[in-house]
């Protein structure tokens, strides 16, 4: 199961984890960040992973 949206492409990405100490942020590593994805049935009867910002966009088309 990948985890990317299915509706946009929405995909993870890399972001830096930056921690102060002492008045000075300190190198610290990289953090993947996933999309929050659900489980969503679309009007197709078929069930996808969508990220909330497409389920939300659809709420509204409705």
């Amino acid at each position: 199961m990948s985890k990317v949206c299915t509706i946009c492409g929405k995909k993870s990405m890399l972001a830096w984890r930056l921690v102060k100490l002492r008045g000075k942020y300190n190198p610290t590593t990289k953090k993947r960040k996933y999309p929050n994805l659900q489980w969503v049935r679309l009007p197709s009867r078929k069930r996808v992973l969508a990220c909330t910002k497409c389920i939300k966009a659809m709420a509204k088309r409705k």
